[in-house]
């Protein structure tokens, strides 16, 4: 029998009020009815950190990187449903409309829909595009910035992605952050890395740039981010003030208590965390990285793996022959990505099937191009 969905009170969007009394199973059903209403015009792209119920609605699963790509390379569908955060929401934008990609659409854009528009990220957040810029104004008063590339982690707002983009810069993610690194070396002699200082510092670290040439500039501070000329004119990277607030909370003494209490047990985080449990894991990688280093290890290894929680605890489902631990006592889940759940997202599916597009992402034009330059950069290099 067909499930019929939620009928507005009046002409217009279909309220999200209806939606948030019905059960998960309800939901469910109705998402997967306007799914298989929609067809292949509708693609939904789901980033790990994502509760288990709203994960497997999606089409395509993956970290920043891989649903950057799946977004770039998206053909059929007319509509993309990210059930992620407002940065990759506009990233998708960017690159599946980039001008090829248009010119094969005969100029038909791919509506990109993000299900709660309150779905942000604290790290991008912290790095807004007006003190980036005041940043760079100080940073060239004192060296030359024709030799200073500026690199963005994926975890940023589209104004920062074109920010690079019109100053020959590029934009990393966790699983090319030493490639891009190494591309931007080989075209400048200084490196601005913004917002997330542990990402930058952990990959500078491994290509032998100490901390004494990694200032980290604050942009409350009042001039040059809290640092001296000195060590400006001594940098070789410039670190911007800003973190993940999941990563953040893991602490070296978590990781001494597992191997304490776990004998053999290692040790495996992402490279968001701090630098003293970075130093002192078995392993650092991006969230594909985890997976698959998860995925090849043998039965009975046992690991305190240190990422968001929901996907520790979908690694831990999938891996039964594997003890999986939770690097934290604390509970450090994305509290941005949980956000989206079934109820905003059974609300947009029906929307969308009745006509109306809800929380569309659109980036404007001169951001988008300027945004493609650094994303196509960043696509290229592996």
């Amino acid at each position: 029998m067909a499930i019929a969905p939620i009928l507005p009170s009046s002409p217009g969007k279909l309220p999200l009020a209806g939606y948030k009394p019905l059960s998960n199973e309800e939901l469910s059903a109705r998402i997967s009815a306007a799914r298989k209403e929609l067809g292949d015009r509708l693609l939904i792209l789901g980033h790990h950190y994502q509760q288990d119920e709203v994960i497997e609605h999606a089409d395509l699963r993956g970290d920043s990187y891989q649903l950057s790509q799946l977004a770039a390379a998206s053909t059929n569908c007319r509509t993309i449903i990210f059930c992620g955060v407002h940065f990759m929401a506009e990233t998708a934008d960017i690159l599946a409309n980039r001008p090829e990609k248009l010119e094969e659409r005969e100029g038909r854009r791919v509506q990109v829909i993000l299900p709660d528009m309150a779905a942000g990220c604290s790290m991008a957040d912290m790095a807004a595009i007006r003190q980036v810029e005041d940043a760079w104004d100080q940073l060239g008063e004192i060296i030359d910035t024709q030799q200073l590339i500026p690199v963005t982690y994926i975890n940023s707002a589209a104004s920062l992605k074109a920010f690079c983009g019109k100053h020959g810069g590029i934009v990393c993610t966790s699983s090319n952050a030493a490639a891009v690194l190494e591309w931007a070396f080989d075209r400048g002699n200084r490196v601005f890395f913004f917002p997330d200082q542990h990402l930058g510092r952990n990959t500078a670290l491994t290509m032998d740039i100490t901390n004494e040439h990694m200032p980290v500039w604050d942009p409350y501070a009042d001039d040059l981010g809290g640092n001296t000329e000195e060590a400006i004119e001594q940098s070789k990277v410039v670190l911007w003030k800003g973190h993940c607030s999941v990563h953040q909370m893991f602490r070296p003494e978590h990781v001494h208590q597992f191997r304490e209490k776990h004998p053999g047990i290692k040790i495996l985080v992402h490279p968001e965390c701090p630098q003293e449990v970075n130093d002192i894991a078995d392993v650092s990688g991006s969230t594909s990285a985890i997976l698959r280093t998860v995925e090849n290890s043998p039965p009975g290894t046992k690991w305190a793996i240190g990422t968001e929680l929901h996907l520790v605890n979908r690694i831990k489902q999938e891996h039964p022959e594997q003890e999986i631990h939770f690097l934290s006592p604390v509970v450090c889940m994305c509290a941005t990505m949980y956000r989206i759940d079934l109820a905003h997202l059974a609300w947009a599916c029906e929307n969308l099937l009745a006509g109306d597009v809800v929380n569309r992402i659109e980036v404007d034009p001169e951001t988008a191009a300027y945004s493609i330059t650094a994303l196509e950069r960043m696509l290229e290099v592996r």
